[in-house]
C-alpha cells in the first residue's frame, strides 16, 4: 500500500481510529511488563541477597 502523505498514512484508510489507539495500548501492555519483569526480579534478587 501507498500514500501520498503523512495525514493519509495516519487516516489508514479510515482505520486509523482503531489502528492507532490498539498500537497505543499494545505498547502500554509491553512497557506494563517490562517494567513488571524489572521489578519482580529487583525483589527476587533482594530476598535471594537476605538469605
Amino acid at each position: 500500500m501507498q500514500w501520498g502523505s503523512v495525514a493519509e498514512f495516519l487516516a489508514m484508510g479510515g482505520y486509523g481510529l482503531y489502528v492507532w489507539p490498539s498500537f497505543g495500548v499494545a505498547a502500554l501492555c509491553m512497557g506494563g511488563e517490562v517494567i513488571a519483569v524489572w521489578r519482580r526480579h529487583a525483589a527476587a534478587s533482594e530476598s535471594h541477597d537476605e538469605s
